[in-house]
Order: C-alpha cells, then sequence, then structure tokens
C-alpha cells in the first residue's frame, strides 16, 4: 500500500469528532464497498487496521453487512480482532467463515485468547474448530477449557520461562538468548524445583543486573504469588490490585507450574466484572449493542416483571389510605418525593456498599462500623432534606402541620434507606447471591413501601 493510501485511511480515522477512532465516513465507505462486492477495496480499507479499531467498526455495521464483510474477507482478518469484539457481533463474524479458517485464526492467538471465543461457541461449533486446529495448541485449549468458567485456568498463558535454582544468572541470559521457543514478551522468570513447583521468581531487571556467577536461588524473590487454576477471576483480580503484580504463577492440583496470567489479562477481567455489576444494578443482564431486539428485551423483561410485582405491593399501600388521600388531595401530590428522596438515598448507599463488596473492602470486621456510618449520613441528610422540603410544602400548601408530617415521613424513609441500602448486599452476600443482581429490586421494594405507609400513616393520624 503506499503512503498515500495510508494517509487517506488514517485522515478517515483520526479526523472526526464523533468518533475519532471510526469515524461516519470511512464506515459509509466500508459499506458501500460491501454493498458493491469490491474485495480489493475492502481489503485496502479493512485490513491495515489494528485489530481494536477493526472490532470497533465492525460492531458499528449491520448484522447483514457485518457478515457479508466476514464472507468476503473473514479468512485475511487479523486473528487478534476475535478478542476484541463483543460476542455477539464475534458469534455472527465466525458463522460466516469457513471452520478451517477460524481454527487457523485461533491458532495464532495466545490461549487464553483463543478459550475466550471457544467458550462462548456451541459445544458443537468448539469440536469443529478443535478438531481443525494443529494437535499442540488443541491440546492446551482443550485443557483450558476444561477448567470452571471465570477461574485462573482459563486466563492462563503456558508461555513462561522457568528455570533451576542451582543456574548463574550467566547460565540463564545465555538460555534466553539462545533458546528460540520462548515468549516474545515476559517480564519475570519463574525458578522452579525438580518436581516444577515454583519456588520464586526473578524481575528481568534484577537479572540484567546481577553478575553472571551469581546463583539464581540467592536473587530470587522466594514470596512471589501463586494461584491455583481453579481460583476465580475476581479473586485473582483481587490478588493483582492488593499486591500491584506484573504478573502471577498458575498452578495445578500437585502444585506444579502450569502457566502465568499477567496484568492485561487481569485488566480485561477488572473491566469485564466492573461493566457486569454495573448491568446487574440496572436489572439488566449481560449485554451489548450487537445483540438483535428480541435477545435484548428477553434479557431485560425478567428483572421488569419483577419490578412490576413489587410496584403491585407498593400499589397496595396506597390503596389502603385512599380515604386518606381523598380527604387531602396534597398527600397525593407530595407522595412522590418521600418515595423518590429515599429510593435515590438508597441508591447512594447500595452502590457503595456493593463495589466494597466486590474489592474486598467491605468485610465482616469492618462492617458494623460502615453501617453507623451510612446510618449517620443518612440521618444527616434527611435531616437537612426534611427542613427545606417541610418548610416548601408548609409554605406552598399553606399548611405548616403537613410540612411537618412530611419531613418526618421523609426522615424515616432516608434512614431505612441508608441502613438497607447497605444491609441487603451485605445480607445477599452472605447467602452466597451476587448482591448486584437482586439488590436493587429489594431496596425499591423497601423505599417506596416504607416512604408511603410512612408518609400516609402520619398524615391519617396527625392531620385528619
Amino acid at each position: 500500500m503506499t503512503a498515500h493510501q495510508n494517509q487517506s485511511i488514517e485522515d478517515e480515522l483520526t479526523g472526526t469528532p464523533e468518533n475519532v477512532t471510526v469515524g461516519p465516513r470511512f464506515v459509509a465507505k466500508v459499506k458501500k464497498a460491501i454493498k458493491k462486492e469490491k474485495i480489493h477495496k475492502l481489503r485496502e480499507l479493512v485490513l491495515p487496521l489494528h485489530s481494536a479499531d477493526l472490532a470497533d467498526l465492525i460492531e458499528q455495521l449491520s448484522i447483514p453487512k457485518r457478515e457479508e464483510l466476514a464472507r468476503l474477507v473473514g479468512a485475511e482478518l487479523d486473528p487478534q480482532v476475535f478478542s476484541e469484539l463483543e460476542e455477539n457481533a464475534r458469534d455472527q463474524v465466525i458463522e460466516q467463515m469457513d471452520t478451517a479458517d477460524v481454527a487457523q485464526a485461533l491458532s495464532q492467538m495466545e490461549m487464553d485468547d483463543a478459550i475466550n471465543v471457544l467458550e462462548d461457541l456451541s459445544e458443537d461449533s468448539q469440536r469443529k474448530i478443535l478438531d481443525e486446529m494443529p494437535a499442540v495448541q488443541r491440546s492446551s485449549v482443550e485443557e483450558g477449557l476444561s477448567y470452571p468458567e471465570d477461574s485462573a485456568g482459563r486466563l492462563l498463558q503456558r508461555g513462561l520461562i522457568a528455570v533451576p535454582g542451582m543456574w548463574t544468572v550467566g547460565q540463564v541470559i545465555d538460555y534466553l538468548r539462545d533458546e528460540r521457543d520462548l515468549p516474545d514478551e515476559f517480564y519475570e522468570i519463574y525458578v522452579v524445583d525438580p518436581k516444577y513447583h515454583p519456588v520464586g521468581t526473578i524481575s528481568l531487571s534484577r537479572l540484567l543486573r546481577t553478575s553472571r556467577p551469581t546463583t539464581v536461588r540467592d536473587i530470587m524473590d522466594d514470596n512471589q504469588k501463586v494461584v491455583p487454576a481453579h481460583m476465580d477471576q475476581e479473586e485473582v483480580a483481587h490478588l493483582f490490585r492488593q499486591y500491584d503484580l506484573p504478573s502471577v504463577g498458575v498452578v495445578d492440583d500437585n502444585s506444579r507450574l502450569i502457566g502465568m496470567i499477567t496484568i492485561d489479562d487481569v485488566v480485561d477481567v477488572i473491566d469485564e466484572e466492573a461493566e457486569e455489576d454495573i448491568l446487574r444494578l440496572a436489572g439488566v443482564q449481560d449485554s451489548d449493542l450487537a445483540e438483535t431486539v428480541f435477545e435484548a428485551s428477553r434479557k431485560r423483561l425478567t428483572w421488569l416483571m419483577v419490578n412490576l410485582a413489587t410496584a403491585c405491593l407498593a400499589a397496595f399501600v396506597i390503596s389502603v389510605f385512599d380515604a386518606t388521600i381523598q380527604e387531602m388531595v396534597a398527600l397525593a401530590i407530595l407522595m412522590p418525593i418521600v418515595a423518590n428522596l429515599g429510593g435515590n438515598a438508597g441508591t447512594q448507599t447500595m452502590t457503595i456498599a456493593v463495589r466494597a463488596l466486590a474489592t474486598k473492602e467491605l468485610t465482616a470486621s469492618n462492617a458494623p462500623r460502615l453501617v453507623s456510618r451510612e446510618l449517620a449520613i443518612s440521618l444527616l441528610n434527611g435531616v437537612i432534606l426534611a427542613i427545606v422540603i417541610g418548610l416548601a410544602a408548609g409554605i406552598w400548601f399553606h399548611n405548616m402541620p403537613l410540612g411537618g408530617v412530611l419531613s418526618l415521613a421523609l426522615i424515616m424513609n432516608m434512614v431505612c434507606a441508608g441502613l438497607s441500602g447497605i444491609l441487603i448486599p451485605i445480607t445477599l452476600d452472605k447467602l452466597k447471591i451476587d448482591p448486584a443482581i437482586a439488590s436493587s429490586v429489594f431496596l425499591t421494594t423497601i423505599t417506596d413501601v416504607v416512604g408511603f405507609f410512612a408518609f400516609l400513616g402520619l398524615g391519617t393520624m396527625l392531620l385528619l
């Protein structure tokens, strides 16, 4: 490709404020090339792209265009693009490609990335692709797939450097220079005993600064962290955060070193887990923009139905006080204030609690202190808001007792919301239920029911 063509593509990629990676004009050109099946033009446009930019481009295309792109040039795409694509878009691309081409692409990827692509496919599709892969890569991928989903075994890379402790620094350096079958990039060297049990690590910087006659055992760090292959990936991510690790060794059930996990893979895990928590707090399952309307609707409808049931419970509480509302219409006007402020306050506390549980910052030892803290915050905010809204309502309706009732109900609901916002996630976590999934439904129900009952109940007793 000429320098002029490269510059032209670069201008298209970086010259738009809407999306500095792949702009609308560039996407339009790709669509036009797909529509007219101009394979040469399509290759010229998409093949020079970085894998992340190419994935971005594919996800911006409609499903038919995406499938057509895969049919025309799928075999020539950078294999790394499969690990960059969202699950649904990736499946749509793979479906349009020959099995042999997919197997060839996966064979060129890191084992953990290949596993990430295969684990979302059906067993039949997995088997067909694996049968087309070279024996060595197939064996490694099959072993990785044998570990539980979201475990350390699914993240590990086989490519690592391990040396015996009796070697000298000079021997290790010569080994690194002469051995051809080594990883392209690595940060640490693992020291192992004769049974391949890890006994320490050496950073490259320390190795290169040490004289050649020094033995590896004398300079290794024997406090290295290793994780079992069955450890959950969230636990692995916590170790990386806690100890600022560049990599960590992975061992099998016999404590033998079988691979390592590097920081770049853990960054993806952290991002994935954070995204998952955010989606679940909103009552949405794993989702992306590549899904069809019906798929997205199905995933969201479940929790909407649950919310419908809880809303009916709140409506029932209101119906109990229908006579009170008829006597004083102002109560109906002010009810949403109590419920909404309580719900928002509870959501603030719940979000902090769920995140603290995910990052191991909220534990059994500090839970009482954090519960007391949230109670104090809720009470303080409730009093401040109660004074403001109570005076405003009293002046608005020329009825200061009404303002007082609103203030009392608001304080009660704010305190209840603060306690619920932290106690619900803690309780669900103790019951081994993901707090991010169910907390919001319970919290909404509690704040609505308590808010309406407190306001209307106090109104009935004190105003009528």
